[in-house]
């Protein structure tokens, strides 16, 4: 006789790229979308960061667990659980490793209903179990598969070993992105989708990209039906020339046979060789959004210019 779930339970680690740490998450409300819940509410969903260094010892992830109202038995035995979820996280070079549900069964075990892990694509090659794992003919493969548009993106970014420019997944949208790796990128889109704009694609670039893959790309993400205005955000950078990605977009754009001018969004990439940038953008009639303007606000812009 299969065995009653009596409760189920969150838990998840995942990166705060704002506060620069990792960050358990746990709830005694688990088996539902945890950021739904954490918006309808937040008393239900704990959050704790942690260092790397430090790590996340059973103490701690006691303290997380009790905070939520769990206490006697059963937080000793969900403390264990969360911080091997942490050290899974921290050792596979993860962005997010979380179990939901956690079933309590009525025979008091703890049990794995349902969990996820993504592993930093970057990192893959420091795990060769993981690499292998992709060659398994025997694996069960998820539903969603590879497109032709997400291949050819692949290609691009092998053009040269000099930064990322490649990293696309496809969407029916009507505006390409371009936009900045790490947690700048998603706030990129979530905040475009919040304004009303419709990605064609999610895209990551960064590491100082040649203007061959940055051109490439723009070339080929406006190749799509449909798509005609192309938004450029990314984060203030250090490590990746504003010229060089303003050269790349522009290129791309008039070898497309496209206007710039009518064609980019916004284009809002502050940070080094940030004047070349404006200048080059300046010739062909394309106004360059600089710090002050935050990234929801470039999201809008971009929104507004894409209906």
């Amino acid at each position: 006789m299969p065995k009653t779930v009596k409760q189920e339970f969150f838990l998840g680690v995942t990166y705060d790229t704002v506060a620069k740490a990792p960050v358990a998450i746990f709830s005694a409300a688990g088996g539902i979308d945890i950021e739904e819940l954490a918006q309808r509410e937040p008393a239900k969903v704990r959050r704790e960061h942690f260092t790397v260094a430090a790590r996340l010892p059973v103490h701690r992830a006691r303290e997380i667990i009790a905070d939520a109202g769990i206490s006697g038995k059963l937080l000793l035995g969900l403390a264990p659980v969360l911080s091997t979820l942490a050290e899974i996280f921290l050792d596979y070079d993860a962005t997010v490793a979380e179990i939901n549900p956690l079933g309590l069964m009525e025979d008091g075990r703890l049990v794995a209903l349902d969990c996820h892990l993504e592993i930093d694509d970057d990192a893959v090659s420091r795990h060769a179990d993981i690499a292998a794992l992709e060659k398994d003919t025997g694996r069960v493969e998820g539903e969603r598969r590879t497109t032709d548009f997400e291949r050819e993106a692949a290609g691009i970014d092998s053009l040269d070993h000099r930064g990322v420019a490649g990293r696309v997944i496809e969407f029916d949208g009507n505006m390409g992105l371009v936009i900045g790796g790490g947690g700048a990128s998603l706030t990129a889109f979530d905040a475009i989708r919040s304004h009303g704009g419709r990605p064609a694609n999610y895209c990551e670039i960064g590491g100082n990209p040649s203007v061959l893959k940055v051109k490439e790309l723009t070339r080929l993400i406006l190749s799509r039906p449909g798509v005609d205005k192309i938004a450029v955000i990314m984060n203030v950078v250090s490590n990746t020339r504003v010229d060089l990605v303003a050269r790349g977009i522009v290129k791309g754009i008039l070898e497309s046979g496209k206007n710039p001018a009518e064609t980019v969004a916004v284009f809002r990439v502050p940070g080094a060789w940030e004047e070349e940038g404006s200048k080059i953008l300046s010739k062909y009639g394309i106004p360059i959004q600089g710090r002050t303007v935050s990234i929801d606000e470039a999201a809008k812009i971009a929104a507004k210019n894409a209906p």
